[in-house]
């Protein structure tokens, strides 16, 4: 048995706590590109009613630190591809920094999920807004890999573009 991929290590994460009857569910790069510290901002805003808080690059006060100018075009022209194809409302699309009430997983299947890899994010978030959860973003600083190196490669950027088109297919079936 090799390696899972990532989709898989989330929802079997997002099982566990499902299990351990956690309220909030958290989830966050470990290699600390995402701040520990900006936690309490994503409970504030669910104890406010959102369903799901996105710690988001796109907004207003978001930001890369980093990033050069073609892998932060890159990553624009992707989640713009998507969004558009999907029609997504949330702008960052790709960020692995989000808190999630457990409730919406009592409404999405987590065994439908069929994205292994990075298109997990954005599979996840087209399922959350198709079944209309409130969903904010609030804006991040996002520090490109303070520890180690990326493992994003050819076979994920195919993934994600894969899954655009198989989510757009599908229409949630």
């Amino acid at each position: 048995s090799g390696k899972l991929g990532l989709g898989s290590a989330y929802l079997a994460g997002f099982k566990k706590a499902i299990q351990m009857d956690a309220d909030l569910i958290f989830e966050m790069d470990a290699d600390f590109s995402h701040n520990p510290k900006e936690i309490p901002n994503f409970i504030k805003e669910i104890a406010n009613g959102y369903d799901l808080v996105v710690g988001s690059r796109r907004v207003e006060g978001g930001r890369v630190d980093g990033w050069n100018f073609q892998r932060d075009l890159q990553s624009r022209a992707a989640m713009g591809f998507a969004r558009f194809i999907l029609g997504l409302k949330t702008k960052d699309i790709t960020s692995g920094f989000r808190c999630y009430r457990r409730e919406m997983f009592e409404r999405i299947n987590l065994d439908k999920i069929k994205s292994n890899g990075y298109a997990f994010q954005e599979e996840m978030l087209y399922r959350c807004e198709a079944v209309g959860f409130k969903i904010k973003e609030i804006p991040i600083n996002f520090v490109d890999r303070a520890l180690g190196q990326s493992k994003l490669g050819l076979k994920d950027i195919l993934e994600f573009f894969m899954t655009v088109i198989k989510l757009k297919m599908d229409k949630l079936s």
